[in-house]
């Protein structure tokens, strides 16, 4: 995929972006998630319940969710708290950031392409980190490399077999068509604005920022539970490779912009949060290598 050059639309990106930030607001538990794989993640993990609320507030959000949300992610054991004087933060517990590392590396890296499928058989075979049951004694996954193969189930690969001589089976084992919804539902959001990218300084940096965030908040929505099968097994109007275009260029576009607002309005126990870190840096070049492919 190549970003596209920006074609300028009849409507700035400006008037784009507040209708998209004028929708309904995003469940709060999700957003808050959002926030802290986009912001904290790769910047130290921790933020400030003030900014926390600051930023939900402009997605239509209000305060007593924002705690809610915030009491529930300790109790479920993603987050952990600490007051300093009348503050107070919150840091991704080591078990989030092992969870946060591998949702990132799905929504910012080029995925593995899936080359045909993977078996698994006996009673011992697996049925999660994308294998799904077969059967009592089978199980199957796409062929990528990104798959972990089981130490002490054999497996086989099916890449000498016709390219749809599973396709059937992989579209039954997995919500294709849910999938698919909701990749287009992100679409119908937000594929407007890629038409609109030719003049981002139009956007300040808050609503640069709260632009990316609702972006990333949809996105993942599709995107973490996107199966990745093999082509052959998908749909022929498959939506999900022009969702993961437009997640790319808006993205790009509106990063440098958005990372200036977290400087000014996020900070840890210490000190503001920093612009950009090798981390971010890091993002952008492996979206960079996605738009390249």
């Amino acid at each position: 995929m190549r970003i596209a050059k920006p074609i300028m639309t009849d409507i700035p990106i400006l008037a784009l972006a507040r209708d998209i930030l004028n929708r309904p607001a995003p469940r709060a538990s999700s957003f808050i998630v959002t926030i802290y794989g986009d912001i904290a993640a790769p910047r130290g993990g921790t933020l400030w319940m003030g900014s926390m609320i600051e930023c939900c507030a402009r997605q239509g959000i209000s305060e007593s969710l924002v705690r809610t949300a915030v009491s529930r992610l300790v109790a479920a054991g993603r987050l952990e708290g600490e007051r300093v004087g009348r503050r107070s933060y919150y840091r991704l517990t080591p078990a989030a950031q092992a969870e946060f590392s591998e949702a990132a590396r799905i929504l910012y890296s080029p995925p593995p392409p899936a080359r045909g499928w993977l078996l698994a058989l006996g009673p011992q075979r697996p049925d999660s980190g994308g294998w799904a049951a077969l059967g009592p004694v089978a199980a199957l996954a796409p062929n990528r490399a990104d798959i972990l193969r089981p130490p002490d189930v054999p497996v086989l690969s099916t890449d000498d077999l016709p390219p749809e001589a599973l396709s059937d089976t992989g579209a039954r084992l997995w919500p294709i068509e849910d999938v698919a919804g909701t990749y287009r539902a992100f679409l119908d959001v937000f594929g407007p604005l890629t038409e609109a990218l030719g003049d981002t300084s139009q956007l300040d940096g808050a609503t640069a920022l709260a632009l990316r965030l609702r972006l990333v908040d949809a996105y993942r929505r599709a995107a973490l539970p996107d199966p990745r099968l093999p082509p052959s097994a998908l749909p022929q109007d498959w939506p999900g490779t022009e969702a993961r275009d437009a997640f790319v260029s808006i993205y790009v576009a509106v990063a440098e912009t958005a990372d200036a607002e977290i400087g000014r309005s996020f900070g840890d126990k210490t000190a503001p949060l920093p612009l950009e870190t090798p981390a971010t840096r890091d993002r952008i070049s492996r979206l960079l290598r996605v738009a390249d492919q």
